[in-house]
């Protein structure tokens, strides 16, 4: 496996707008390494004590993305160093994230996530539900936060039709977000959406960062 010849494909064949985040869950330091020495800056990990124990053993420069779903009472051990959170799906969890970050003198970035997918697994803001959800929360509360854009898991499928829709679901959401809701923050530019297998058709759909593991790691063993 030859991570710096697989990034190297990657990087061609996406846009340059934008960002691969190289999901190294599960992964060893080795590979993270090798990652970085060709050039990857921005990590995702899914798992708050494996994402612990990493970060310092790494360059102090990574991009650290926190992509799995988030307990509230795991922020403050992230809260330190953790670049973005991207699946914040509560009030309750927007909270303890501005909470602990006030005690670390950062401002995180946030990003909402929205259960677009057919699978009662995965978690986020409810399709039916949000609007009334997003409009009840005070986001002008919250100072140690800023609400960067969306993300988005699509169902784990082979019917394209099906993942082109759920992305273009998202997309809605984010247009209609950025018109409305978050009209007046000019931070909230990102939609992130598309892995290793929907990539392409999520960066056609409006994607600004992707979730990229085994096309970079090689498939989990």
């Amino acid at each position: 496996m030859n991570i710096a010849k697989n990034l190297a494909e990657l990087r061609r064949a996406v846009p340059s707008r934008v960002k691969i985040i190289a999901v190294s869950k599960t992964k060893p330091i080795e590979l993270l390494q090798a990652a970085y020495d060709a050039g990857q800056r921005a990590f995702g990990e899914n798992y708050v004590q494996e994402l612990v124990e990493k970060s310092p053993l790494l360059p102090s420069d990574i991009e650290w993305h926190f992509i799995g779903h988030l307990q509230t009472n795991k922020v403050k051990n992230i809260a330190p160093f953790v670049s973005y959170i991207h699946a914040v799906d509560s009030e309750k969890l927007l909270r303890e994230i501005d909470k602990q970050a006030e005690k670390n003198a950062r401002v995180i970035n946030c990003l909402l996530q929205f259960h677009i997918a057919d699978e009662e697994s995965k978690f986020g803001f409810q399709l039916d539900t949000y609007k009334e959800v997003l409009n009840a929360i005070p986001f002008g509360e919250f100072k140690h936060i800023r609400i960067c854009g969306v993300m988005g898991m699509a169902s784990f499928v082979q019917n394209q039709l099906q993942i082109e829709s759920e992305f273009n679901t998202l997309k809605n959401i984010f247009d209609e977000l950025k018109t409305g809701l978050f009209k007046d923050h000019s931070e909230f530019v990102e939609l992130s959406m598309g892995m290793s297998g929907d990539w392409p058709l999520a960066v056609d759909k409006g994607s600004t960062m992707i979730r990229i593991g085994s096309s970079i790691f090689g498939n989990r063993i």
